[in-house]
């Protein structure tokens, strides 16, 4: 095995990422269950085929690929396909695939364009709470790129019913009481998992810089995106905020982990300025 084995596999990887969503597409315009199930069994292969490749890396070099801003975004696709299985599997909502395949292909993508800058090896960026913190983030925001996913086609069904003017979208979509639920499932779960991995990136920050919190403007970002996302789940429990306004929100609250993720880095600097290079 060496490096060359990983990228061939990450190739592999896209390529099935984008036959997913052809697959996801035909089913949304068509219906037939035919091409829905290629499209999932298109993402299942290239989830496991995008796990192999990050186990052949992982073994060459020695650590997980986080290096860099290539490395964080396959990562992140990888992370957010298995959360797409696991959803798919809990309440087969098929035409989420639809969003989760572009989302994926267009990661991937971004992924093989991007210049795969050689990195020096940091000693520092290894260790089981980095990891941790790493994998359960990239979980919740996978999670909770899904609610964004829900949120849209719930807002899209609303308008049909709404219009009284059946299109293109109306039968398509499941009611508005299954894409709520779905929605809220991804909401809670997504949140869950970010606080843990918020936790456990707190644990590695006092490990390393010797304090839990440094003002670094990464983690100001990452707590403000866990207060609206707290908020939002308040609302939605004690003050009616479901349907058509949590919706909005965790659209909203996608985008600001989007920025979280890219921008923050990318704009202000930080300790977490080196893994989007």
């Amino acid at each position: 095995m060496n490096l060359q084995t990983a990228d061939i596999l990450l190739q592999i990887t896209t390529a099935l990422y984008f036959l997913s969503m052809a697959g996801y597409l035909l089913f949304l315009f068509n219906q037939k269950d035919v091409y829905q199930r290629a499209g999932f069994y298109c993402m299942t292969a290239a989830v496991m085929c995008h796990l192999s490749s990050m186990v052949v890396y992982t073994v060459v070099e020695g650590h997980v690929p986080i290096q860099n801003l290539p490395q964080t975004l396959s990562l992140s696709a990888l992370v957010t396909g298995c959360m797409f299985w696991f959803f798919n599997y809990k309440f087969s909502l098929k035409i989420l695939g639809v969003f989760a395949s572009m989302l994926l292909a267009a990661i991937m993508l971004s992924v093989l364009i991007l210049p795969d800058s050689p990195v020096e090896k940091d000693a520092v960026l290894k260790g089981f709470w980095l990891y941790s913190h790493i994998i359960l983030v990239f979980a919740g925001d996978g999670a909770l790129a899904l609610a964004c996913g829900a949120g849209i086609l719930y807002l899209l069904q609303e308008k049909g019913i709404k219009t009284k003017q059946p299109g293109f979208f109306f039968k398509r979509l499941p009611s508005l009481d299954l894409l709520d639920s779905v929605g809220y499932a991804c909401l809670a779960t997504g949140f869950a998992l970010l606080t843990i991995g918020l936790v456990a990136g707190f644990v590695y920050a006092k490990a390393i810089w010797g304090k839990f919190w440094s003002w670094d403007p990464k983690e100001v970002f990452s707590a403000g995106t866990w207060v609206v996302y707290a908020a939002l789940l308040h609302l939605r429990l004690y003050s009616g905020w479901q349907g058509r306004k949590s919706a909005i929100m965790t659209i909203i609250g996608f985008v600001i982990i989007i920025f979280t993720f890219l921008g923050v880095n990318m704009m202000i600097g930080g300790h977490h300025q080196g893994f989007t290079k």
